[in-house]
């Protein structure tokens, strides 16, 4: 198999050196041209930014050499794709047989005339046409929407490498914010379903091996669900129990880390996270959520977006709440108050999250 790393090559210089102090003379009396600020942007070449009829090859992108740019890939077979970094658009047409990650997508992800293809992608929205059985760990903020397409698979995203948090930052994307499962099949067929879930025990490495090629395998990554950027979700997946817990985490310095601790705890224990969100809220919202209990976190809304998590699992309100009072004792978060309550509280916040993302 074939592997190559592209680097962007030196621009060609121009022509020789003029002797110094030649022209002087004749350009004395004239006045130097304007000099804008585009004209000191580094100039593009699209072909830094594509990878176009490739087969058999293993190709890719380090962190920091895509840099928000758009991203266009095509007409490639058989061929592993590997893109390190966050980008502005990508597109990805008439490609057969790939293996593909892709970093932190800014918009969107379009997938056009592929098939067989297995992937690990993150991005704000996640599109297909005219596809026909690709199997995704997907990440998208709002909504994926299918097209004309078949035999479609979906798991959650599960990866990690060193730069990554910063490059979902940089991509304007939250790790909470997840609708991996809940497909929008836009040509949907009487009878047949277009679209479903990889099993829960699958393994993004048994789909998208680790880089082979010597100069991509300098990016750390793993694909241990436990070591994932991405707080790995049941997503639409039938619960295991008619008890559910909201636990919400409002703004600070530790939110991102608070909530990842009361993951890990409630997992530890055999309870299952079903959903995330980080999104802003203001007091209408809170009385609409917390409903009595607003007034008490209305001034904590000003600091930022709140961080929701949803734990499915009998006792998972009793154990939330022992969890919290140990762990987050100094640490002001809204918790289900009883098990007759929590069903409400998920459903009011999420038909609200879901209303402040337009989905």
């Amino acid at each position: 198999m074939g592997c190559f790393f592209s680097r962007r090559r030196k621009p060609a210089q121009g022509g020789q050196q003029q002797p110094q102090g030649a022209g002087q003379d004749a350009a004395a009396g004239e006045q130097k041209a304007p000099q804008y600020s585009w004209d000191l942007r580094a100039k593009i070449d699209p072909k830094d930014y594509t990878f176009s009829g490739l087969k058999n090859e293993t190709v890719g992108r380090l962190p920091g050499k895509v840099a928000g740019q758009q991203f266009v890939i095509q007409d490639c077979e058989d061929c592993k794709i590997y893109i390190f970094d966050h980008s502005a658009t990508i597109t990805i047409d008439d490609c057969v047989n790939c293996q593909i990650f892709l970093g932190p997508i800014k918009g969107s992800v379009f997938f056009r005339d592929c098939k067989d293809c297995k992937c690990v992608v993150a991005c704000q929205q996640f599109r297909t046409r005219d596809c026909r059985k690709l199997e995704v760990f997907l990440c998208c903020a709002t909504q994926p929407i299918i097209e004309s397409s078949t035999g479609m698979k979906f798991g959650c995203f599960q990866y990690y490498y060193p730069e990554l948090a910063l490059q979902f930052k940089d991509a304007g994307l939250s790790i909470f914010n997840n609708t991996w499962s809940n497909i929008h099949d836009f040509t949907p067929v009487s009878g047949e379903n277009n679209w479903g879930l990889l099993p829960e025990t699958a393994v993004v490495q048994d789909y998208v091996p680790l880089p082979s090629c010597e100069e991509l395998k300098a990016v750390r990554v793993s694909t241990d669900a436990a070591k994932s950027i991405i707080p790995i979700t049941r997503g639409q997946r039938q619960k295991n129990s008619d008890e559910s817990c909201l636990a919400v985490f409002f703004a600070g310095d530790y939110t991102t880390a608070n909530a990842r601790k009361l993951i890990d705890e409630m997992t530890s224990k055999g309870f299952q996270l079903v959903q995330t969100k980080e999104v802003s809220m203001n007091a209408e919202d809170a009385h609409r959520v917390f409903q009595q209990s607003a007034l008490e976190f209305i001034t904590l809304l000003e600091k930022g977006p709140v961080v929701a998590l949803e734990f499915n699992g009998d006792g998972a309100v009793e154990q939330c709440q022992s969890t919290i009072n140990e762990v987050f004792s100094g640490t002001k978060v809204f918790v289900s108050e009883s098990k007759a309550s929590a069903s409400q509280d998920v459903d009011n916040f999420y038909n609200f999250a879901d209303m402040q993302m337009g989905m």
